[in-house]
């Protein structure tokens, strides 16, 4: 495949799809904003709608509003979001992490599976489970989780989309990923005083976090649909898939929510 010059960074050829991605993020845009609920919380709580039970008393609570995912859902989406963060200013390295580190990230989601176990047995009456789980251990089990996923999704779409990745680890100095816990640490740390200055930020980055993390896996799809692995050199040749990433995206949370409504009514949390 022809890679495109500096001076023509967006092929002639894309642009009628481009604009084809458009309209079509922005019709999709238009229904999910007809048909959720009306205002900023309202449609911020909707992006958790799709992927979330939202139970108050999982969740992380404000001044009468709560936060848009559950404590182990904010913790996924955050920890994500931070791991991706983190990792964007190690440039295009996309090499797989070192064994170690991998084995923390494994033992990390084993974590969370044992904790999303005990705490879903708590709903059966009678049942007293392994211990008593709590917001705290699930907005750490969650965060575990998602520093996994943005781990293997900012590899994943660096060695997919540029043609210039380099074969180096973002965690390949000792000192890079304990670093990471570190920074998850401190933010775990500031979540639990419940400030004001704290909580609002975090339940607008987790909600919106939903979105883009869910657009950023669609990208990748969306560039092997094209055939473009390893084709482009700047970010405005990715335009074309990540449009169609974030439409998919959206479309997803759009069919989602719809058959959850449908199912039960209410845009309020699942009654477990």
């Amino acid at each position: 495949m022809t890679l495109p010059t500096p001076t023509e960074s967006v092929k002639r050829s894309d642009r009628p799809w481009i604009i084809l991605a458009a309209v079509a993020f922005l019709a999709v845009l238009s229904a999910w904003l007809w048909f959720t609920p009306a205002g900023f919380w309202g449609k911020l709580h909707a992006l958790g709608y799709a992927v979330c039970h939202q139970l108050e008393e999982r969740s992380f609570c404000i001044h009468g509003i709560c936060s848009p995912l559950c404590a182990r859902c904010t913790g996924m989406y955050l920890g994500a979001l931070l791991s991706l963060g983190y990792q964007a200013f190690q440039g295009r390295k996309a090499k797989f992490p070192p064994v170690w580190v991998i084995m923390v990230l494994v033992a990390l989601f084993g974590w969370f599976g044992v904790d999303g176990v005990n705490s879903f047995l708590h709903f059966i009456p009678g049942f007293t489970g392994l211990y008593q789980p709590t917001n705290l251990l699930r907005l750490i089990t969650g965060m575990g989780v998602g520093l996994g996923i943005g781990t293997l999704l900012y590899v994943l779409f660096n060695r997919t989309a540029w043609s210039n990745w380099i074969d180096l680890s973002p965690y390949q100095r000792w000192c890079a990923f304990p670093l990471l816990l570190g920074f998850s640490g401190v933010l775990i740390v500031l979540i639990q005083t419940n400030h004001p200055l704290v909580i609002y930020p975090v339940m607008v980055i987790s909600g919106l976090g939903v979105l883009l993390v869910l657009s950023s896996v669609y990208t990748v799809v969306a560039l092997m649909i094209l055939r473009r692995e390893n084709a482009q050199l700047h970010w405005r040749e990715l335009l074309l898939p990540i449009l169609m990433g974030m439409t998919i995206a959206l479309l997803q949370v759009l069919l989602t929510s719809w058959l959850r409504y449908a199912r039960t009514g209410t845009w309020e949390p699942l009654n477990l």
